[in-house]
């Protein structure tokens, strides 16, 4: 722990006029700093005081050597750098040095830029190293399994398999209507995982056209097509070492299916634009809200992809499927928010909590934060009322009639379902205030598909 803010360093060396030297010097420079003439007493000191942010160690000592001194220390205290320096340099010692784990290798005498340059550098890593530490444990508690809240029996099955798999490096499909959270199943495999160390890169597949798709994944060289000017990696070379996930993977096409079958298979791409594949070592993750097996049947994704990817099969179930679930996302999503906007926490009336068990959430979770985000941002005291929530929030009919839109009697069907349909498509969008890729969520289709119906229905400029 850092006495200064410049950090603590700790000084060994047998001859006291360079202890002093350094001791002066680095307490000009701002560090706290702890001399020591031998290594047995800097060992001693470790001990008493834990790992300092930086040892600067002779080699050539009476007794223990600055070797013995830095493999105790490494031992000890892996993360805490070492800085050797030594009057009689030899390409032996340095590469030993370096073998051993220290930070950097000086051969005195040293110019004091040098070194003070080389201390900076040395602690500079350390406080980053720190930093991506704490932000990896930041990162696991908001994204590992234990974040996903609920106590229904089809989570607490969701939780368990998570837990079983979420080591491996096997291939796990991830589905669910949109807005049951299959993103962040993704992220707490990842964040659970051996791979959490690596990215975790997430594409929508339904949101990119098929050519930038393969561009998108597999990278491309400079010439491939008008506008690649400079090579360009993928996100499959992206996210390698840790996690790619490929949202919508039903979006495809079968002729680009067939290429990612092979990478996966594989584990190499081959960028657009060249031959030569280029290895990745990474875990592959898909989601999708429709049936894949019901796809497969229909000749809408290929057999081969299918089996290869569905190793593992999570199936995230529907909040309507999970409604004694909806108190406790309810609290967590009021606390997340009051805490981000530094407010007190309001409570939901008896009245708006049962309207919430009562509605059947066609947006899922993702919509019910919405609802308590809502209530939030309107309520005036310490009491969400039922006044405070959507309009369709405690209905029993949100959708249209069929009278409402046309009358049976002189109908024809397909007229009659694309007028129901084109309703319920503007509903969507007024309820997403005309988001079209929320509304797209809200409908469970991908924004390719929504883009085409509303093209069809002449609303595409609307």
């Amino acid at each position: 722990m850092s006495k200064k803010k410049k950090g603590h360093v700790l000084v060994i060396d047998d001859e006291r006029s360079m202890r002093d030297m350094l001791e002066i010097f680095l307490g000009r420079e701002g560090y706290s700093v702890q001399c020591c003439s031998s290594a047995g007493d800097a060992l001693d000191a470790l001990k008493r005081e834990g790992p300092f942010d930086l040892s600067i160690t002779d080699i050539n000592m009476p007794g223990l050597s600055g070797f013995d001194f830095l493999r105790q220390s490494r031992s000890d205290y892996p993360d805490m750098p070492v800085l050797m320096i030594t009057a009689y340099s030899s390409p032996d010692s340095a590469v030993e040095a370096m073998k051993l784990g220290a930070e950097d290798y000086i051969t005195k005498p040293f110019r004091i830029e040098e070194i003070k340059a080389r201390i900076s550098a040395a602690i500079e890593r350390r406080r980053l190293a720190e930093e991506n530490v704490e932000l990896q444990k930041l990162l696991e508690a908001r994204f590992g399994f234990e974040s996903i809240v609920g106590k229904s029996e089809c989570m607490r099955r969701v939780f368990d398999v998570i837990e079983r798999v979420s080591d491996m490096d096997t291939t796990v499909v991830i589905s669910g209507e949109s807005g049951t959270g299959k993103e962040l199943i993704a992220r707490a495999l990842h964040y659970h995982g051996k791979e959490r160390k690596g990215l975790f890169v997430t594409v929508n597949c339904g949101a990119l056209v098929e050519t930038l798709l393969e561009s998108e994944l597999f990278g491309h060289r400079k010439g491939a097509f008008t506008g690649a000017d400079t090579d360009r990696k993928g996100l499959f070379a992206t996210a390698a070492g840790g996690t790619l996930f490929l949202d919508e993977i039903t979006e495809t096409s079968s002729a680009f299916q067939v290429k990612l079958l092979r990478a996966i298979q594989e584990r190499e791409v081959v960028p657009v634009g060249d031959t030569r594949p280029v290895k990745v070592d990474l875990r592959i993750l898909v989601a999708t809200n429709r049936d894949l097996t019901n796809e497969v049947r229909e000749g809408r994704f290929r057999e081969d992809l299918f089996y290869r990817l569905n190793v593992i099969h999570i199936e995230v179930p529907p909040l309507r499927d999970r409604k004694e679930d909806i108190p406790l996302l309810v609290d967590h999503f009021l606390e997340a928010l009051c805490d981000r906007q530094e407010r007190q926490v309001p409570a939901f009336s008896q009245d708006a909590m049962k309207a919430l068990m009562s509605y059947n959430y066609p947006g899922n979770v993702r919509e019910l934060e919405n609802i308590v985000e809502r209530g939030v941002a309107l309520a005036t005291g310490d009491i969400i009322g039922a006044d405070l929530l959507p309009p369709e929030v405690g209905r029993r009919d949100t959708m249209p009639r069929l009278s409402d839109v046309l009358p049976l009697e002189t109908a024809q069907l397909d007229t009659l379902l694309e007028r129901y349909e084109r309703q319920i498509i503007e509903k969507a969008l007024n309820q997403a205030g005309g988001n079209r890729t929320r509304a797209a969520e809200l409908l469970g289709v991908s924004f390719r598909s929504l883009r085409y119906r509303l093209k069809k229905y002449g609303m595409a400029e609307e």
